[in-house]
């Protein structure tokens, strides 16, 4: 009986957000027949360019990225939606002769890539006004701790005011009866997709140091006209702060401003540590539920190193 087919190779490149994740990947494409996938929930909404760090014109016409700047403002995209085109972009990747490098920070992404999706209910626009209801009474945190008490996997790995995600977690709980955990473990059972991937984790070795280049990085970001950029999405698209792209690091906290629900005088602080405690989150996942080879994002030979080990990764593969 002949052996089986070796599984095709792909890359992940994951980290926290201002790990350096993107001039990474580009060093690695200038050496390598790769084909870049964009992990990122924030880079799929077209025109939301300054707040999502999203790479200019010219640099995204010499390096194409997949998923980049694939819906409106306006509407939502799913991890389920992630997958699948993920996978397609994978698959085209392999038809032209490249291996895939996927790249970015949403590690929920990542997870149901790797792990597949349970058969999980859609959005309930009445039910989340219920419970945004509800937390404007009691508080994120207070509606943590309700989750804690039924789901108590999921809500270990949610920060008490990550609303968004609270929201849904608790969502899915009322309407199925069932812990969010519980049917995520479902789906994992189905196993990884045929893919043999090589997975690479940017971390940081000194944490305060990442919370310079955060601060660099939002600073950076008002100064290229952050706030006209949200101002003129306003005006183009029907945009409500509780769309999945309003509550986006930076565009919520500009929001606030604008519309007086926070001083001008506190949007820096509040973005900064808003971006902080993303980044923070980010960490704690890849740090505790996926497994990769783990680099030090500050590191002055940092590229040298990945390309030494996708050299030979790739090399052995050969």
């Amino acid at each position: 009986m002949s052996a089986a087919a070796p599984l095709p190779p792909a890359i992940l490149l994951l980290g926290p957000t201002a790990s350096g994740k993107t001039a990474a990947a580009l060093a690695l494409a200038d050496r390598f027949p790769v084909a870049l996938i964009s992990v990122d929930s924030a880079l799929v909404y077209r025109d939301m360019d300054i707040g999502t760090a999203k790479p200019d014109r010219d640099t995204l016409a010499r390096y194409p990225h997949a998923l980049v700047d694939v819906i409106s403002p306006e509407e939502s995209y799913s991890a389920a939606r992630f997958r699948s085109e993920a996978l397609a972009a994978m698959d085209a990747a392999r038809a032209a002769g490249k291996v895939p490098l996927l790249v970015g920070g949403t590690m929920l992404y990542y997870k149901a890539l790797l792990s597949g999706l349970a058969d999980l209910p859609q959005a309930d626009p009445a039910l989340r006004a219920e419970l945004d209801a509800e937390a404007a009474r009691r508080g994120w945190p207070a509606l943590h701790a309700e989750l804690a008490r039924h789901d108590p996997e999921t809500a270990a790995r949610l920060a008490p005011n990550d609303s968004q995600r609270l929201q849904r977690a608790l969502e899915i709980l009322r309407l199925t009866g069932r812990p969010m955990s519980a049917l995520l473990a479902e789906a994992a059972a189905d196993g990884p997709p045929p893919w043999h991937f090589l997975s690479l984790g940017l971390l940081p070795s000194n944490r305060s140091v990442l919370h310079a280049r955060i601060a660099e990085r939002f600073d950076a970001m008002l100064a290229a006209g952050l706030e006209d950029e949200l101002a003129w999405l306003r005006s183009k698209y029907r945009l409500t702060p509780e769309l999945p792209s309003m509550r986006c690091v930076g565009y919520r906290q500009m929001w606030e401003a604008q519309d007086g629900l926070i001083p001008r005088g506190e949007l820096r602080e509040r973005g900064i540590y808003a971006t902080r405690q993303l980044a923070k989150r980010q960490i704690t996942w890849l740090s505790n539920s996926l497994d990769c080879e783990r680099f030090d994002c500050l590191a002055g030979d940092l590229v040298g190193r990945l390309v030494d080990r996708v050299a030979g990764w790739l090399g052995a593969r050969a």
